[in-house]
């Protein structure tokens, strides 16, 4: 079929018998015969079985036109021939051809009238195609006509007039070049006036310019040379940006942004300023420390300028330490402070276009431009501010690491501390940051230069207090530990714009930050300078020293009332309280405190020693360094009570410890203190070197924070009876031991606000047990002169020479009453004359007396429990001796009540119980020991007591006393 096909597509469109003679010898079918055809009319006209014998054919007979027929026939053929055989296939063939020359006769019958049809439509467009070639030759002819209708002449003019148009224009292009060609000198002589905007509209109106006239090879030349001069504009404009790091100059910056935006290169400028800026810090650190290592080295040897910066830092001396620190803080303020203002510039700038673009909004696309690039340059400056921050901590970091500050004197680390301190002031103000680096660096050298320093002060403290002669220093009676210059930053403090900085008296508002403060001038690191020369201008002003007039005159004995300025009895109100006086002290109130305070004859200024002002000096920088660095103030505030706890254990040790004293059983020392001084003693005392000076050198790792206990000076006398067993030190000592106590009780507010939450109950704890505790120490250590300035054993002598089994009743006291009073009135006298040296307060004197008077009620017990016989007259003279005691003791001291009365009175009174109440007050009088308990049963046997009743008795003794062993 495809070979039909492919026949009438060669022949085209023509008649069928046409198409039938015009086959070629090889591809036509044979015209059937007569014979044939009959026989193709006597076969069926069957179309399906038609169909099924064109299926049976060889799919090879339709394969394509080269194919040879009867060559594939032919090898076909058996090698044994069979006439019957071929002629059957012979007829298969006949029955193929003759389907096949139906269907193919048929096909041709059906589309003869689509023939006609198509062959009437060619003529037609035969006929169309005839008239179309009339029409062109008439055309041409009147063509032909008009040509020579036309003279050379009239188009001749028409082309010299459009030449002459022609040559215009290139004479103007050729202006045009020769301008362009003069354009780099004028481009020289702008970028030396920094005129960059001008000289890059000026680029690239000529490259516009070139671009118009490409098409000349002299312009070729001229288009690459705007192109390097455009290029070698960028790179001075990129050294014009890199100047802005270290000195912003507004008028300066604004040209460099007016001529990236002209470059559109607007992102480009802010990417390359940032670099700029981390290069400016790196660069600037540098230099400096270079400058002072070559400074400190004294010779030119260029071997520094190769170490890497890290490496540089280990070369700064100590000398040279903080003068460098100081111009590092300088110079990367300046940087900095150039980013602020180039901020400020932006801002300032957006603000300015905003309102432009508000009012003209006919450029929608150049105005979105705009606000993307806007946004994009806040952004990074914004994102810049944190990364500038971390680079200025990182260099600083590296420069505080680089020294070992360890063996600094205290004002100068104090002073480093300050510095960084405004730096991270800085740094909050710069982007909020909290500085995490520089405070841990710092931190690392605080820590570590602390313990140092404190282990130091421990070993001056314990030799000092070895030293020290407990002599009373002379302050005014104004004195206020705010006076001493280490307590000044407490003042500046209180306002929120002043940092731990010495700041001048002339300081600003909270609310202008230091780059609002210095963005016209100055630098927040050259106060610096000056701080260290106020220290020395107020130390004999401050440190209370020395007295005025008026407290020398107040030093002076009186001798009556009248002789008190008045001045003096507000100072004495004043002191008392800490207030200003409401009223002054009456005549009268100083007469009834005369005979008990002994503070009267001197001013009424604190008691201290040149030990406790070293102390409270010391408390000073300790929290002076605490305020500049919060994140050690844990360890500072735990160093603070070292310093409080070892004074507490050497004033106890001195003046206080008296194992005789304190078997005695009275409570002298509370739980609380003793629990103190217990924890002390464990924890800061060295007893092992204390006890073998050489074992200093080989103490243990463990031992190497504490501190060995010191010993009280050979030049302290504590053992002579004229001076009250060195009343005078004990005075002062204790006394000065509470003022510290105070001191430490008026910073507490302020301790409490930098520690730490977590660890505020050590703080707590610190002033419950151990602060609050000083006052508690006067008893021990008074009750060791109470003990020895009176003769309590001569007393228990007399008593025992007395008669107590008397039998009538006796109106005259005993000879050891007045020997009692005697010793009281000595004790008084004595009193008086310590009180010349040294002021006694009010609670010392009543201690003292309160001392004295329980002793000697407790000696009388102890003579009435010597007593082997006892009448009842003998008990009523017992009386009568107590009462003359208190009568003529109350006229010699102003204490009320009278210590310990009841406790003789009780024993006294006891001797009259009978049997069963005895027994009960036994039990409950506990107080007593035991051989007074049982002396008092003794003498009662055969007056209210039988023999059986006094065992029973003295087994309930026994009972009570069993615990006791």
């Amino acid at each position: 079929m495809q070979k039909i096909k492919s026949l009438m597509t060669r022949q085209g469109l023509r008649s069928p018998q046409e198409s039938v003679n015009d086959l070629s010898p090889i591809e036509n079918f044979r015209i059937p015969t007569k014979e044939e055809l009959r026989e193709l009319h006597e076969e069926p006209t069957d179309p399906q079985a038609q169909q099924e014998i064109i299926n049976s054919i060889e799919e090879v007979y339709f394969s394509n036109d080269s194919f040879d027929i009867v060559k594939y026939e032919l090898e076909r053929l058996p090698p044994v021939l069979s006439l019957q055989e071929l002629e059957e296939y012979r007829d298969k063939l006949k029955q193929q051809q003759a389907a096949v020359s139906k269907k193919v006769a048929d096909l041709i019958l059906e589309k003869q009238p689509a023939y006609v049809e198509e062959l009437e439509r060619v003529t037609s467009l035969q006929t169309g195609l005839q008239l179309a070639a009339v029409i062109c030759t008439n055309g041409r002819r009147h063509l032909n006509i008009a040509k020579e209708g036309f003279t050379q002449t009239s188009l001749g003019l028409l082309a010299n007039q459009r030449k002459r148009q022609l040559l215009i224009g290139l004479l103007k292009s050729l202006r045009t070049i020769k301008t362009l060609q003069r354009t780099d000198v004028r481009l020289s002589e702008m970028l030396e006036e920094e005129d960059y905007p001008g000289a890059i509209q000026l680029c690239l109106e000529c490259q516009k310019a070139a671009s118009t006239f490409k098409h000349y090879s002299c312009i070729s030349e001229l288009s690459s040379k705007l192109q390097d001069t455009l290029e070698q504009i960028e790179e001075q404009l990129d050294v014009a940006l890199s100047k802005i790091c270290k000195n912003f100059d507004i008028n300066h910056y604004t040209k460099v942004q007016q001529a990236y935006r002209l470059l559109g290169k607007t992102q480009t400028a802010m990417d390359q300023l940032h670099m700029h800026f981390t290069q400016a810090i790196h660069n600037t650190v540098f230099q400096v420390v270079l400058g002072y290592v070559e400074l400190c080295a004294g010779n030119t040897d260029t071997k520094f300028q190769k170490l890497q910066y890290k490496d540089l830092c280990t070369h700064i001396t100590s000398d040279s330490y903080i003068p460098c620190l100081a111009d590092l803080c300088k110079a990367l303020w300046e940087v900095m402070l150039s980013y602020y203002r180039t901020m400020q510039w932006h801002d300032n700038h957006d603000q300015d276009e905003a309102a432009v673009v508000s009012s003209d909004s006919n450029n929608v696309i150049g105005t979105e431009e705009n606000c993307f690039d806007r946004n994009y340059v806040k952004k990074k400056l914004e994102h810049g501010l944190s990364r500038i921050w971390q680079d200025v901590q990182l260099k600083v970091k590296t420069y505080l690491l680089g020294t070992d500050l360890s063996n600094f004197k205290y004002d100068d680390f104090i002073f480093v501390l300050d510095i960084i301190s405004r730096l991270m002031q800085v740094g909050e103000e710069f982007c909020g940051s909290k500085s995490e680096v520089l405070q841990e660096s710092i931190r690392k050298q605080s820590v570590n230069y602390f313990k140092t320093y404190h282990r130091t002060r421990l070993e001056e403290l314990r030799m000092f207090l070895e030293n020290e002669t407990w002599e009373l220093c002379p302050v005014k009676s104004s004195f206020s530990i705010l006076q001493l210059h280490e307590f000044k930053f407490m003042e500046q403090s209180r306002s929120p714009s002043v940092s731990p900085s010495k700041q001048p008296a002339s300081a600003i508002s909270a609310t202008v930050t230091l780059f609002e403060q210095y963005c016209s001038g100055g630098n927040p690191f050259e106060i610096q300078a000056d701080s260290k020369d106020d220290e020395t201008e107020d130390v004999l002003a401050s440190n209370g020293y020395e007295s005025d007039e008026q407290e020398k005159s107040a030093y002076q004995e009186y001798d009556s009332d009248s002789d008190v300025p008045e001045e003096l009895k507000r100072d004495y109100v004043d002191e008392q309280t800490g207030d200003a006086p409401i009223k002054s002290v009456s005549r009268e109130t100083l007469r009834s405190r005369k005979k008990s305070d002994y503070n009267l004859n001197k001013v009424n200024a604190p008691i201290l020693t040149n030990t406790t002002l070293n102390v409270i000096r010391l408390v000073g920088k300790y929290m002076q360094m605490m305020n500049i660095l919060k994140p050690i103030a844990f360890d500072v505030i735990h160093f603070m009570s070292q310093l409080f706890d070892y004074y507490l254990y050497a004033v106890y040790t001195f003046f206080g410890r008296n194992d005789t004293f304190e078997s005695t059983g009275l409570g002298l020392s509370s739980s609380r203190l003793r629990t103190t001084l217990n924890r002390i003693q464990e924890s800061l005392i060295d007893l092992e070197v204390s006890a073998d000076p050489s074992g200093t050198l080989t103490a243990a790792e463990e031992r190497k924070e504490k501190v060995p206990s010191p010993h009280l000076s050979h030049l302290v006398v504590l053992t002579s009876g004229n001076s009250l067993y060195g009343l005078a030190e004990r005075v002062v000592a204790t006394e000065s031991l509470v003022f510290l106590a105070e001191q430490f009780e008026f910073l507490q507010p302020h301790l409490d606000a930098v520690m730490p939450a977590a660890k505020k109950p050590f703080l707590q704890q610190f002033y419950s047990q151990t602060v609050s505790t000083a006052s508690e120490l006067r008893k021990p250590v008074y009750w060791i002169v109470a003990a020895k300035a009176i003769d309590y054993e001569q007393m228990l002598l007399l008593m025992a020479n007395v008669k107590w089994d008397v039998k009538e009743i006796m109106s005259q006291h005993n000879v050891y009453v007045d020997a009692l009073l005697k010793e009281f009135e000595e004790f008084n006298r004595r009193l008086n004359d310590v009180s010349k040296r040294v002021r006694i307060p009010l609670p010392v004197s009543n201690i003292l007396w309160e001392h004295c008077i329980r002793l000697a009620n407790r000696t009388l017990v102890e003579g009435y429990a010597n007593v082997k016989k006892c009448s009842n007259e003998g008990r009523a003279l017992m009386q009568l001796d107590f009462q003359q005691f208190l009568m003529k003791l109350e006229k010699l001291t102003d204490i009320r009540p009278i210590p310990d009365k009841e406790f003789v009175e009780t024993y006294i009174k006891a001797y009259y119980l009978t049997e069963n109440d005895m027994e009960c007050w036994i039990k409950e009088h506990r107080e007593y020991s035991t051989k007074q308990l049982t002396n008092l049963v003794n003498i009662c046997l055969g007056t209210y007591i039988n023999k059986k009743a006094r065992q029973k008795l003295l087994a309930t003794i026994d009972d009570i006393d069993r615990p006791r062993r």
